[in-house]
């Protein structure tokens, strides 16, 4: 399949040809479609917290022992897409047709002057119905010769105006996130963002702007990684009929493997706790004290489920070692006089906690257990569940926003448990899954708290507890031909499909992206 000079630039990138062998194979065999039981919804699935819940979550993050924080900002890529449409209008104007007055771009031209990058002297006196008006803001807006937003990162972007004058971006508004809600005890807030390698520049002029000021006003010191999508993580496309694309010159095509590709960044921290939200999720300060209440809200709770579910552990550590003496095993099992390995997975005390974990996981994390073939099955079973990497999502109400919704799913070892899946994932020729998608209530903003460390203090191997069959094919073209690209596991979808997962309604007002320039005109982000 592959030529001395393929194996040759294989091997540069960093990958191997077994993994491209293995990745043109998923393209034939294609991805197995995720069983849905139900959606998950406030009935089933989807934790709702009262006030007095909401507050006790909040004091127990706030008295919790924790080995270190961590916010993690997906931030890779340009904001094309974030001005799709004011390519098109610039693109129709210079053809000489005129702007719908309803269209996107008219209406950005129309409000230039409440955007928080507006400069009078680069967009000039405001003529808005005018074309050559309407080129000129859309030129400067988009081209290197003015703010060249068509092609640098969201995060370097400017977001919000201040009633005194200071702007700030997307990248400055996760900073004052972070000394908020995100400090260690020693006064540190530490951030891991995800950048191509292109951009690091504008990332850490953006942040020596703001770096002397915020943490002279919010007495913090920053800890700023920035990290890139590994090239080794590219997939290599196929044609239509699944063979190695090739491009003009006869080497084989690799693309970014999409989000899923971040669970290498993200295995890479090693604080126990992350919190995880995308660079554009942010809004005004005025809305933070909402923003970190709730965000404290899923970091109690992710919190309060790590130390029950390390609880268990050590219960199990205790009731099955078989090793311990007898007098030790009298102080938690009274009138224990010592078993061998099979009467200590029968024995009283053992099924009880058996039964309790069994019912903690399907009340809690709607995960509900497979009979097992004997005691000591149902004891391994139960630890394995257990001791795997903690998310808490947050879910909003559904409005109609683009991402992935929350799901009870059926495993391949016969459990269930909690998902998100996006809806590429979800087999649309199924009447149950069809169903179960126009029932779901909630979807999730990619709002995540993430507990990274084992009940013995050490760091899991995220890459332990990816779902390999939970990626996705997708369908692309390269200079006008037709390829298929593959996307592996998702970063909160198939990478975190092997974790214990609790989902909680957060309020719409936390979820507040940007997906395109004329989102900048909500609520959330004017003042």
């Amino acid at each position: 399949m592959f030529r001395k000079e393929d194996i040759e630039q294989i091997e540069r990138r960093g990958s191997s040809v077994k993994t491209v062998e293995e990745q043109v194979e998923r393209f034939r065999k294609g991805f197995p479609w995720l069983r849905i039981v139900a959606p998950a919804t406030p009935e089933k699935g989807i934790e709702v917290l009262d006030e007095a819940a909401a507050e006790a979550a909040v004091k127990y993050y706030e008295n919790a022992d924790i080995n270190g924080k961590c916010k993690f900002v997906p931030a890779s890529g340009a904001a094309s897409r974030m001005f799709k449409d004011l390519f098109s209008g610039l693109d129709a104007l210079n053809s000489g047709k005129e702007l719908p007055e309803d269209s996107p771009a008219a209406k950005f031209v129309s409000k230039i002057c409440s955007f928080a990058f507006y400069e009078p002297g680069l967009f000039g006196e405001t003529v808005y119905a005018c074309p050559e008006y309407q080129k000129k803001v859309l030129a400067a807006t988009l081209g290197d010769s003015g703010l060249g937003y068509g092609s640098k990162p969201k995060g370097v972007l400017k977001f919000h105006r201040y009633p005194d004058g200071e702007v700030r971006t997307a990248f400055a508004e996760h900073l004052v996130e972070a000394q908020n809600y995100m400090r260690n005890e020693d006064g540190t807030a530490s951030l891991a963002v995800t950048i191509s390698p292109e951009h690091q520049h504008l990332f850490e002029e953006a942040f020596a702007e703001v770096k002397d000021k915020y943490e002279a006003e919010f007495g913090v010191k920053y800890n700023i990684a920035f990290t890139y999508q590994d090239k080794a993580t590219d997939t290599v496309a196929v044609d239509v009929d699944n063979r190695p694309f090739r491009t003009e010159d006869d080497s084989l095509l690799f693309r970014p493997a999409g989000h899923g590709a971040l669970i290498h960044n993200l295995n890479n921290i090693k604080e126990e706790v992350v919190s995880i939200k995308n660079i554009d999720n942010v809004s005004a300060e005025r809305f933070l004290g909402e923003t970190a209440k709730w965000k404290k809200v899923l970091l109690g709770r992710a919190l309060e489920l790590r130390d029950k579910i390390h609880g268990y552990l050590k219960e199990l550590d205790i009731v099955t070692n078989a090793n311990i003496g007898s007098a030790c095993f009298a102080s938690v099992i009274p009138g224990h006089t010592g078993l061998g390995d099979e009467d200590i997975y029968q024995s009283e005390a053992c099924m009880s906690l058996c039964n309790d974990i069994e019912e903690f996981l399907d009340r809690e994390l709607c995960v509900k257990m497979p009979a097992a073939a004997d005691c000591k099955s149902r004891v391994e079973a139960l630890r394995a569940k257990l001791d795997r990497p903690i998310r808490v999502c947050g879910m909003v109400k559904n409005q109609g926003e683009p991402g992935g919704g929350p799901f009870i799913i059926a495993e391949k070892d016969g459990s269930t448990s909690l998902q998100v899946l996006e809806s590429v994932q979800i087999n649309m020729s199924d009447e149950h899954a069809r169903e179960a998608l126009s029932n779901a209530t909630h979807f999730n903003p990619v709002d995540i708290v993430c507990c990274l460390h084992d009940y013995k203090g050490e760091s899991f191997n995220l890459l332990e507890y990816v779902d390999q069959d939970a990626g996705f094919i997708s369908s692309k073209s390269y200079q006008g031909r037709e390829l298929k690209a593959l996307e592996l596991p998702g970063l909160w979808n198939g990478a975190m499909s092997n974790w214990n997962t609790l989902f909680v309604e957060v309020p719409l007002v936390t979820f507040n992206p940007v997906k395109v320039v004329l989102d900048l005109l909500r609520p959330a982000h004017q003042n």
